[in-house]
């Protein structure tokens, strides 16, 4: 097991912090013709392959797409199999009018809020961790 599973640990240390950038969700069949390096994240569904990307590479790509969004990554070493973290997460931005696409990596989880709201979202994060 690896990282932290205590959902008070987790949200009081969480320390959100906005990426750079303006984020993009598409659909492709194939990744062949993307450079490995501009996919921020890519997964496998039936109906095809959603990458994330910066917006500017997507558009150079030629790609589609419709959310565009603010990255922030939540700076806690969450174990995979913690309890509450994204339902607290997503409650609190919810109660704010915030839509918010969740993906859990290995050390940290990511949150997609869309961009105009990047800051509030950070903002009710902050709040949120001092309660």
């Amino acid at each position: 097991m690896s990282g932290e599973t205590h959902l008070k640990n987790l949200i009081n240390e969480m320390d959100p912090r906005l990426n750079p950038g303006a984020y993009v969700f598409s659909t492709v069949s194939k990744t062949d013709g993307i450079d490995r390096t501009d996919i921020l994240c890519e997964f496998r569904e039936q109906e095809g392959i959603t990458v994330i990307l910066e917006r500017t590479k997507a558009e150079a790509y030629g790609l589609t797409y419709g959310f565009v969004a603010a990255w922030i990554t939540l700076n806690v070493h969450s174990a995979l199999e913690a309890k509450g973290l994204t339902a607290k997460v997503a409650t609190a931005l919810a109660e704010q009018n915030i839509s918010c696409n969740v993906i859990a990596a290995y050390y940290h989880d990511h949150l997609f809020v869309p961009y105009a709201e990047g800051n509030k979202a950070v903002d009710v994060l902050k709040a949120l961790s001092i309660d």
